[in-house]
């Protein structure tokens, strides 16, 4: 198997950079890093608390991995674009369904990146949870189904709490099981790939309360 691609000098220059701060400071732990795949593409899910959530999900991985990420279109303006590719970044259309985005997701999959997804679709608010939470977004499973790449699910902690250097935790778990859903109609594969991994990331998130 071909060795995974290898980040931008700024990626790399920050994470080597970020990795003693993560390490002392926030006392950030990752736990299941033999769940993720050593080379391929594949597509990292997790619950989302803060835009800082990329950090402490990829620094444990650098730098044999690192992350491709949706941004949303209104940060691509220069020079803050110029940061956000060689970052890992690639534009999304918050607020509507973007094809494109999902597709260049796919493409980056088949090429053997990791892309990390939020299906939460969107941050908490105030460190809690609604009431009555939106079910979440089929785009993770979508990729990782239609890239043929292993869905991996991650839950995070910490993040919500960086101003007062709450401790940061990530837990990866296996790959969502998706072998017996090639026979459905898309919709409804991404669907049930997406409720195991919700269930799946939610045990994660609660194994590091």
């Amino acid at each position: 198997m071909s060795s995974p691609p290898r980040p931008s000098a700024l990626y790399f220059v920050v994470a080597a950079l970020s990795w003693p701060v993560l390490k002392t400071l926030f006392r950030h732990r990752a736990y299941g890093s033999e769940n993720v795949p050593q080379a391929g593409g594949f597509v990292l899910a997790a619950n989302h608390w803060s835009n800082f959530d990329p950090w402490p999900l990829g620094i444990d991985l650098f730098p044999r991995r690192f992350l491709r990420f949706m941004a949303k279109s209104e940060l691509f303006w220069f020079p803050l674009s110029l940061v956000i590719r060689a970052g890992g970044g690639f534009k999304v259309r918050r607020g509507e369904r973007d094809e494109e985005a999902i597709a260049t997701a796919v493409e980056l999959c088949r090429q053997g990146h990791a892309v990390v997804m939020f299906p939460e679709g969107t941050r908490r608010r105030k460190g809690l949870r609604k009431k009555h939470e939106a079910r979440w977004h089929s785009g993770a499973a979508r990729i990782a189904l239609e890239a043929g790449v292993p869905l991996v699910p991650a839950g995070i902690t910490g993040t919500d709490r960086l101003a007062r250097l709450g401790p940061l935790r990530v837990r990866y778990g296996a790959p969502i099981e998706l072998g017996d859903l090639g026979e459905l109609e898309p919709a409804q594969a991404a669907r049930i790939a997406t409720d195991r991994l919700r269930e799946a990331v939610e045990q994660l998130e609660a194994s590091l309360a």
